[in-house]
């Protein structure tokens, strides 16, 4: 009766979690219902099996990335809590059952979420048992995660960042998404689920087939789950942060203030490394070494290019890469600074100094951002025209910055990470994408990163300009984002502290 009144009370937590509401709504809708088509499409390009394979995937991406986040946080408001619980008499085995049992709840939650999404799309397909059981492998695989990074990360921002880099590495790089022989990605969590799942033999498996090791991953999560469960709640203790004050003689250093909170960040910092490495360096390995035919603008005219795919998908993947980073600088910087902007105008501080100084950091990161994407880039892709390339990859992540700081004040720390990563993946990712479609769809010249994306695509291919309207568009775009900023910032900067 302990257990499952614990269990009760956990779950009633976890529905209180505004992200976990979000998640469980956006994560099906975007991945099962809206991207599966593209994904497939992409998934076939890229040398995977594509078709309803990939469109059944999306069920476990989204299962799995529900379970992680609400594992998360369990973990979270597990690390003082447990520890009294424990401390008042309640038996560990007791409070590790309650966990274990919410965790298992939330992943039936997360599966049945994503089954639904999918058979709104596509139906489950022939084989129903076999879907439902890799989705819920999928799910629990993620749980162990989630309480893994739960227990490591207090930050609910950086937690929420670091489940999305493992949750893209494992599926942006599986087996569905890419051929599935590649030694490098067998040691991916979800390698083997995702291929039984699919019905898409591995072949490398050995005796103990594709279904064992898809059991021995989730079995060995379960283990994981349990271990950092116990733990959570054997050292848990409540940590005393303080806050460092506001000096009035600081107050003019709102630059060097700034830049000093974005170093603080240290997710931010290491992803300003890893994700480019990674997605660019991986995306080019990854790769079917094989010729693509792609449609460019030149003198005027609309031509057909042969292209090679691996340099393609490198270049490409750049700006995804940049676009993500500098709206989560963006988005961090305008939340950290928040209230002791506040100070600083109640102090005297003039808004419009304040402003500049403010969007300097933002300029500062989106540059560094673009520069460590560029680095890379460079190892494995030779634009056509690499001042154009460069200029186009400054402004998505200018433009991207400032969507950004848009994006913190209306859905806060978590939802805006997530937002960060789903916008960006959406407009360039898909939508711009020129080794899915020839040209964007009619409504996609609406996004963001239209304008710069078609200047982009064009120094990447072409050795003349010709997409005057797009820059001009991306030009247009930028202006209004910082009308924007600069009116959200005037309201948090001038708003009453309390």
């Amino acid at each position: 009766m302990t257990t499952a009144l614990f269990e009760r009370r956990f779950l009633a937590e976890a529905a209180r979690t505004p992200v976990n509401l979000l998640v469980l709504i956006l994560v099906p809708v975007v991945f099962v219902v809206v991207a599966a088509r593209p994904l497939a499409d992409a998934a076939e390009l890229l040398g995977g099996p594509g078709g309803p394979a990939a469109q059944t995937a999306t069920a476990g991406w989204a299962a799995g990335f529900i379970a992680a986040i609400a594992m998360y946080f369990q973990m979270r408001a597990a690390r003082a809590a447990d520890r009294r619980l424990v401390l008042a008499g309640l038996a560990p085995s007791r409070l590790v059952a309650a966990r274990m049992a919410t965790g298992l709840a939330l992943a039936l939650i997360a599966t049945a979420a994503s089954l639904l999404a999918l058979t709104a799309r596509t139906g489950i397909g022939d084989d129903p048992g076999r879907v439902l059981a890799g989705t819920l492998m999928y799910a629990v695989i993620y749980l162990a995660i989630g309480a893994l990074i739960g227990t490591l990360v207090t930050s609910p921002v950086n937690g929420t960042v670091l489940v999305l880099f493992v949750w893209i590495l494992d599926v942006f790089f599986g087996p569905v998404l890419g051929a599935a022989d590649r030694p490098v990605t067998r040691v991916l969590p979800t390698h083997f689920v995702t291929l039984w799942m699919v019905d898409l033999p591995s072949q490398h498996s050995g005796r103990i087939g594709d279904l064992g090791w898809a059991l021995t991953w989730a079995a060995t999560a379960m283990a994981i789950s349990w271990t950092v469960i116990t733990a959570a709640g054997r050292t848990a203790r409540p940590r005393h942060r303080t806050r460092p004050g506001s000096a009035a003689g600081q107050l003019s250093a709102g630059v060097r203030m700034g830049l000093r909170e974005a170093t603080r960040n240290r997710v931010l910092g290491a992803l300003l490394i890893a994700v480019p490495v990674v997605f660019v360096l991986l995306a080019v390995a990854t790769t079917p070494s094989e010729s693509t035919t792609l449609t460019v603008r030149e003198g005027g005219r609309t031509l057909s290019q042969e292209a090679w795919l691996p340099d393609i998908h490198g270049g490409t993947m750049a700006p995804i890469a940049t676009a993500s980073l500098t709206t989560l600088a963006g988005l961090f910087t305008v939340l950290d600074a928040r209230s002791g902007d506040r100070r600083l105008t109640l102090a005297g501080f003039r808004p419009l100094t304040l402003l500049a100084s403010r969007l300097a950091v933002i300029a500062l990161g989106a540059l560094l951002a673009t520069a460590a994407s560029l680095a890379v880039t460079a190892t494995v892709f030779d634009a056509r025209q690499w001042d154009l390339y460069i200029a186009a990859s400054v402004l998505i992540a200018l433009t991207y910055a400032l969507i950004g700081v848009l994006l913190g004040p209306l859905f806060g720390r978590v939802g805006g990470v997530l937002i960060a990563f789903l916008l960006p993946f959406i407009d360039l990712g898909i939508e711009q994408s020129p080794m899915l479609r020839s040209a964007p769809p009619g409504w996609a010249h609406a996004l963001p990163g239209y304008g710069a994306g078609r200047v982009l695509i064009d120094a990447a291919l072409t050795p003349a300009f010709d997409e005057t309207g797009p820059l001009l568009i991306a030009l247009a775009w930028l202006a209004a984002l910082i009308t924007a900023a600069a009116v959200m910032f005037r309201r948090t900067a001038t708003a009453p502290h309390h």
